[in-house]
Formats: C-alpha cells, structure tokens, sequence
C-alpha cells in the first residue's frame, strides 16, 4: 500500500498557498460534494480555475484565529482521551491532501477540532440519548456531513483507523464547554469523495469563469423632479404637464428584460419605487384639496400619472415574478439536458442504452433559492452528483459486461443480459453460478438418460443377436435334418439311380415335378421361422411360377428347397459372425 508523504508547511505560508492550489484539500471536500456551510461547489470551480481567492475581512480572520487558539487548547484534553501525543501535520497521497489538527505519531487515530456551535450541539445531544456501545457508530451518521466529509478523506489519507472528533468553547483560557466522539472509516461516503473529485477536474476542465458574483442591489429609474403645485381657487403654478411628460418617458424606459439577478434586483426596486410614486401624486394631489374644492384639469394629469405607475407597477411586479419562474425553469432544463447529454454518452461508450436514466432532483435542488446564481450553483452541484452516479453505473456496468463474456460460450443462458448488467457485482456472480450450474445439472441429466438409452439399445441388440444366432443354429439343424432325409415328394419324383446335382438344377424341372407355396417352405423348415418373397429373393432365388387361383401368390419347385436351405445355412452364418464381431 501506498504510503502518504508528510510535508513541513506553516499555515498560511506562501508555500502553504502555493501547495493548496495543487491538491485536493479535505478541507475543500466539502464544497466540492456541495455540502459546505461557507463556500459553493461553483466557487470552488472558480478558486480553482482562477486561482483567486475571496479576500479574508476581519470578521472571518478572527474567526480563523480563534479556531487555531481553541485547537491548541483543546489538543492537551484530545491527548489524554487517545493517550498519546498528537502532531499537527499536513499529509498527501497522490492529489489528495489533508491538514490534521492531530495524529498519532503512528498514523492510525487522527484529531479534529471545531468550534462548537448550535447544530455541533444538536448532533452531539441526540448522540447522548443513545447506548455507549451505540454512540461510536452514531458519529458516521449523526454529525453534519460537512465534517464527516472532511474527515473522510483525512483518514483516507493517513490510512488511519479512526478520528477524535472534538468541538469546544472557551472564554479566554477557560474551558466552558466540551463533546466528543469517534469517526471511524465509511466506505460508501469514501467511494462517493473519490468519485466526486473526479467529476471535480471533469467539470474543471470546462470551466468557464464568468463575472464574480455579487449581491444585486436594485436601482430606479431615473428620479422624477418634484411636483409643484400651488392653487387659490384656481391653479396660479404647476409644472404638471411638463412632470407628466418627463414621468410617461421615465416610465416607457423601464427594462422588462429580466434575466440576471441585477436586473431582477432593479425590477424589484422599481415595483417599490413605482407604488412610492403613486402615494406622493395621491398625496399632492390631497394638498391640492385642501387648497380648491375642484380643479378638474390638475385632478385628471394626476390621475393620468398615478394610473400609469399603478399600471408599470402592476406589470413590472408579474413580470418579475413571471421571469423568475422562467428562468428557473431554464436552469432547471438546462440541468436535465446536461444529465441527458452525459447518459448518452455514457451509453455510446457501453454500446447498447443500458443506463436508462438516472435519478436527479434538480428542481428540488433550486427549491426556495431566490437568486440566479444559488440556482445554478445548485443545479451544478446535483448534475455532478447525478453524474458521478451515472460514472459509477457504467463502471459497474462494464465490469459486468465483462463477467457476462467470460461465459459467453454459454451467452444462451443470459438472454436478459439489460437486466443484468445492471446488477451489483456479487449479485451478478451469483446469478451466474446459479444458472450454469443449473445449465450443468440438466445436461448431467441428458447425458445420463441418453447413456441410458444407448445401454438399453445396447441391450436389445444383444438380445437380438441372440436371437438370430438361436433362430440361425435352429435353421441349421432343420436344413442339416432336411437334407439328411429329403421328402417323400421328392424322393418319389427321382429315379433311385439319378444324379444329386439333378435334384438341386433347372435342368430337373419337368411339369410333373411339384410345387411348394411360401408357406409350405416355411413350414417345411419349422420353429416358427418365416421367409418371404423378397427375402428368397434376396437369396437368389426367384419363384418358378404364381398360382393360376391366387395371382399374388408365388410357387417354388420342390428341387429349389434343397439349395434355399444351403443358402439359409451361409446366411445365418455371415450374420452370426458380424454379430459376433459387433
């Protein structure tokens, strides 16, 4: 296993500075998984890109101090709960890096010091209400995920086993209050971090620095004159119409062209500016009253203009509202095309659209944010979110592709191969095994029973055999038997002193010599054994005539049963030895 390397860096130093800028701090671990209190994922983008930093007031300086001086004195209280002594260190493995209020001269438990404030209380209460045995393991879940980031990658780093996490307050020197726990290692929020920091240098790589974001601070139109009016019974002096005028062109000129925060800051300002307008014309126009009971021309110019900031008023005020909804919205879609777009990709790499679609909340994210800028910071931090998400599919999505190919000569038994895929590793290796094996148990099976088979066909071609050589040595002792002591018929058709071979020729055939039926042949030879035509024919012999009563019967000549049992004889065996040898 890697080792981490120690480096010996003040601080707040330059060289500190410098080697900040070219790692990924713990510190930083948070903004980047867009859960820190004090810095956006967006502006880290841009610390980062830029290299520029927000200047440090003196509020926030003092801050920084007294959480140094409050570490310092709490270190002492941390050494006497591991029982050791603790060295702050700045630790780095790769691009990662980690500030360590506290380590172990070994390496293996860490220290971290916050100071302690409302929600660090909250945490640490709802620890107390659980069993000690319980409390350690609380921590990874109780505590604000910000610090749990943090300390995540410290111990990532330092390869350590666990984290004293302290939070106290001091009046100068004096301890008012204390609470600690144990972190110990999470390997899910482990993954998560490692991922992240990819995305991070994705979304870096394209990072397109734009203008510093400042709080919108709205303006209005240019301010009217003021309004003079002096009446006795009749209007003596007025610059009316001239204000009218002026306050018509004022009021044409007014942007209704909202997209960014500035513009939406100055609409809200001049809503508010527009109903001023309205109660200073209602109360000159009041003061008027007062002077003259009626002086229609000076009461309808102030009507006519406190209509018209009433009317821009009104306008502007839904318009605002209108485009703030729009925009949103455009944040929002632009978000989900992002997603859409890297999904897409994504698929293009695994060839096939396995992932579907990955769950993202975008329009959670921006919900109850009132700026542009919080709205896209928010979309941005949850499309990395989303992507790191869908980067960790594809991976498992690959890697399973890759198990699927090592059966592929088996690819018949994974049909659902887009389902599959999309199985955790283990999960797939059991799928896996379970259908090869049954794969293996049912050809087991088949090759059993086709063994079966075969032994059984084995066995009755034996007992065939068996047969035939039964039914052949019987022929043979009929054939001996009958040739031994030939019929009556045919020893009555032949002169005592006739030749053998005149008994087996045609050349002893004469009309009187008698005829044998198929039946009468098989019948001759006995022990059930049957012969037909095309057999005796297949024997060489064909029939010397067909019966005149019965045409589909044939007739051999009684010389011809001498030379079928000769044959029978040779016949049976040839097939006894070929049966022998099978």
């Amino acid at each position: 296993m890697t080792k981490p390397t120690t480096h010996n860096l003040v601080q707040g130093s330059p060289e500190w500075l410098a080697y900040r800028a070219q790692h990924d701090n713990a510190s930083d671990a948070p903004a980047m998984m867009g859960c820190s209190a004090y810095k956006t994922r967006s502006e880290l983008l841009h610390e980062r890109h830029t290299g520029l930093t927000p200047d440090v007031d003196a509020g926030t300086q003092r801050r920084f101090d007294d959480g140094h001086r409050f570490e310092a004195l709490a270190r002492p209280l941390a050494e006497a709960i591991i029982g050791d002594d603790l060295y702050p260190v700045v630790l780095s493995l790769g691009r990662l890096s980690a500030s360590y209020d506290g380590l172990t001269m070994a390496g293996d438990v860490g220290f971290e010091h916050k100071s302690l404030n409302a929600e660090l209380r909250s945490a640490f209460a709802d620890m107390a209400t659980l069993a000690p045995e319980f409390r350690d393991s609380a921590a990874n879940r109780s505590l604000p995920l910000m610090y749990r980031v943090q300390m995540e990658q410290q111990l990532m780093i330092a390869q350590a086993s666990r984290i004293l996490f302290m939070a106290s307050k001091w009046d100068g020197d004096t301890l008012v209050e204390e609470s600690h726990c144990w972190y110990t290692p999470d390997a899910e929020l482990r993954a998560q971090i490692l991922a992240g920091w990819a995305q991070f240098h994705e979304d870096l790589a394209d990072y397109v620095p734009t203008l510093a974001v400042v709080e919108a601070v709205g303006h209005t139109p240019q301010t009217l004159p003021a309004l003079r009016i002096e009446v006795t019974g009749m209007v003596t002096a007025s610059n009316l119409s001239d204000y009218k005028a002026h306050a018509l062109a004022v009021f044409a000129g007014i942007n209704r062209e909202l997209t960014t925060d500035q513009q939406f800051a100055d609409a809200d300002k001049v809503v508010k500016w527009c109903g001023d307008v309205e109660v200073r014309l209602a109360a000159a126009k009041q003061h008027a009253l007062s002077q003259t009971e009626s002086i229609d021309a000076l009461f309808r110019t102030i009507d006519d203009i406190s209509a018209e900031a009433r009317r821009v008023r009104l306008e502007l005020d839904k318009l605002v509202k209108a485009r703030k909804e729009a925009v949103r919205g455009e944040i929002v879609a632009e978000g989900v095309a992002a997603l859409r777009a890297h999904i897409e990709a994504l698929n293009t790499q695994l060839g096939l659209a396995y992932i579907a679609r990955v769950a993202a909340d975008f329009g959670g994210a921006v919900r109850g944010l009132r700026t542009v800028a919080s709205q896209k910071n928010a979309v941005d931090t949850e499309l990395a979110r989303a992507k790191i998400e869908a980067d960790a599919m594809a991976g498992r999505i690959q890697a399973n592709l890759a198990q699927l190919h090592a059966a592929a000569d088996l690819d018949f038994l994974f049909t659902d191969t887009a389902r599959l895929v999309l199985l955790i590793h283990d999960d797939l290796a059991v799928v896996i095994l379970a259908r090869m094996t049954e794969y293996r148990r049912k050809e087991a099976v088949r090759i059993e029973n086709a063994a079966a088979r075969v032994e059984d066909a084995a066995a009755r071609i034996k007992a065939q055999a068996e047969q035939h050589a039964d039914a052949a040595a019987r022929a043979a002792a009929a054939i001996a038997q009958a040739a031994a002591a030939p019929p009556a018929a045919a020893r009555s058709a032949a002169p005592a002193d006739a030749p053998v071979d005149a008994l087996a020729g045609p050349e002893s055939e004469s009309e009187s010599e008698s005829v044998l039926t198929l039946g009468q042949l098989n019948a001759r030879i006995g022990h059930g054994f049957s012969m037909s035509a095309e057999f005796l024919r297949a024997l060489g012999f064909e029939p010397a005539e067909r019966d005149k009563k019965r045409p589909n019967a044939v007739l051999y000549r009684e010389h011809q049963f001498v030379a079928i049992l000769s044959a029978l004889v040779e016949h049976f065996a040839h097939l006894a030895r070929d049966l022998q040898t099978a």
